[in-house]
């Protein structure tokens, strides 16, 4: 196991980011590596280190995006959608596999939630030349496919939850203490079913949104129920006949990521396998470990 940082050029900023990195395994194998794109924006790697499962037969490189977690923090840029676009993110993710001599070689990348919308960014620019397979993992392919399953997963909650809901939205106070237990009542049937709650994965991404939600609150909004970042409007359909490599998409049944927000994945990829996992919701890697681990050790050596 390695870890290290990597100097990142950003237009604007006078002074060169750093993202770091942890590297499970031997780059210098034959393999084609793993590399993890976490989700949020803003859950920083740790809550996705079960993956490291995989280590045993490849490498897997994880990383704290750009804003996150161990990488540079820029919370003076909090609220400045202009700066925090998906270019940045791909451009990162291009200067991430430069460094480690990584885009000479096949590689196999690796998305969850916000990581799948990255991941696919990135998948249908010519800097993906040497993409092997793609996994998009409790995500979704449009802002507006994700409402359509939020929403039915909304209404299904008691209805003195959906009042304190309703009322924050309306008034845009989310960060009472009856906005969190509410928030809290739809993360134990959507986030995350493992017990007791919360896992500590689940922890894990929940205390990096409080120590910097920058990234989180810039380009998705106050919690997972009210979108007003910069992503409102993000959509991936008419990118998705440009990803050429087999893609295995993963849910869970009780996922925030309902079906919905994954059909035009699975509509619009060409090589393409779904499955979604029962007894499992957004964090089905923890939810369903061994399941989970089983499945992307199927896709990745197939």
């Amino acid at each position: 196991m390695s870890e290290g940082t990597i100097s990142f050029i950003v237009a604007g900023l006078s002074d060169p980011c750093q993202t770091w990195y942890k590297v499970f395994g031997d780059l210098n194998t034959t393999v084609p590596p793993l590399i993890i794109l976490h989700g949020g924006p803003g859950a920083c790697h740790d809550y996705l280190l079960p993956l490291a499962d995989l280590a045993s037969h490849r490498p897997i490189v994880f990383y704290d995006q750009l804003g996150n977690g161990r990488s540079t923090h820029l919370t003076s840029k909090a609220g400045d959608e202009e700066f925090w676009s998906i270019k940045l993110f791909k451009d990162e993710l291009d200067n991430l596999l430069s460094h480690l001599g990584l885009r000479e070689r096949q590689v196999d990348v690796y998305g969850h939630s916000w990581g799948g919308m990255l991941a696919v960014e990135w998948a249908a620019t010519p800097s993906a030349a040497n993409l092997r397979r793609l996994v998009l993992s409790n995500s979704l392919a449009s802002m507006d496919a994700w409402r359509i399953g939020i929403s039915v997963l909304r209404k299904q909650l008691p209805q003195d939850v959906q009042q304190v809901l309703d009322h924050a939205d309306e008034t845009q106070m989310f960060e009472t203490p009856e906005y969190e237990a509410a928030i809290e009542v739809f993360y134990k049937r959507h986030l995350s079913l493992s017990r007791p709650w919360p896992a500590k994965e689940v922890q894990e991404a929940l205390d990096w949104f409080a120590k910097d939600p920058t990234t989180y609150g810039t380009m998705y909004g106050p919690s997972e129920l009210y979108i007003s970042g910069s992503l409102r409007n993000w959509t991936s359909v008419p990118l998705l006949d440009k990803i050429k490599v087999p893609t295995l998409l993963i849910n869970g049944v009780e996922d925030e990521a309902q079906d919905v927000a994954m059909q035009p994945f699975f509509d619009h990829i060409n090589q393409v396998k779904w499955v979604t996992l029962d007894n499992a919701a957004h964090f089905s890697h923890v939810d369903q470990r061994e399941k989970y681990m089983r499945l992307m050790r199927s896709f990745l050596d197939g």
